[in-house]
């Protein structure tokens, strides 16, 4: 498999490589977002310090080239969410996840992410992608549907239950063209 690039551009969008400079904004960015997080993710819910910036940034440098971590930049230019493809559903296929700052909401952001990170991890080799959210997130489940990703499972989560959320996760998945169904 290929390694994915380090800027991709979706429409008005550029996702670029989160970088260990990029501390002080990640923290900014995420802490601006927390009310708007934390009903959703359990990380945010906990709260989150510079250190929490510092740690993750130094783990997706780490772990760039098995997952891939990349900051969405909106028009102006201004950090607007963070995006990744991650390698834990196994050989040759790419989870996708994604969060945009409350102040880009309804522009869709992360529909255009999440659109760049499909075609990259098909570019790059993968045979699969997926998307999992929680059943009462409505707003991230529109993304997928809105992709032609085809809802292929309901599960009891896996992770760490936040407030908002109803404990079964949905999975949704895009398979490459000419990929065997998995």
């Amino acid at each position: 498999m290929l390694t994915a690039a380090d800027e991709l551009t979706s429409g008005p969008l550029v996702l670029r490589r989160w970088r260990r400079a990029d501390a002080e904004v990640l923290y900014r960015v995420v802490s601006e977002s927390l009310e708007h997080l934390s009903p959703w993710m359990a990380w945010a819910a906990r709260g989150y310090s510079t250190a929490d910036a510092v740690a993750y940034l130094s783990r997706t440098e780490e772990q760039w080239g098995i997952d891939y971590d990349y900051a969405i930049i909106a028009p102006g230019p201004a950090v607007a969410g963070s995006c990744s493809m991650m390698s834990r559903i196994g050989q040759g296929g790419f989870e996708i996840g994604y969060w945009v700052h409350p102040a880009h909401l309804g522009r869709g952001y992360a529909t255009a992410a999440a659109a760049a990170l499909t075609a990259e991890a098909f570019r790059i080799g993968a045979d699969r992608v997926e998307i999992v959210h929680d059943l009462a997130n409505v707003a991230s489940g529109a993304i997928p549907r809105r992709l032609g990703f085809d809802e292929v499972d309901r599960r009891p989560s896996q992770d760490e239950r936040s407030a908002a959320e109803a404990g079964v996760e949905v999975v949704w998945r895009l398979l490459a063209p000419g990929a065997a169904v998995v």
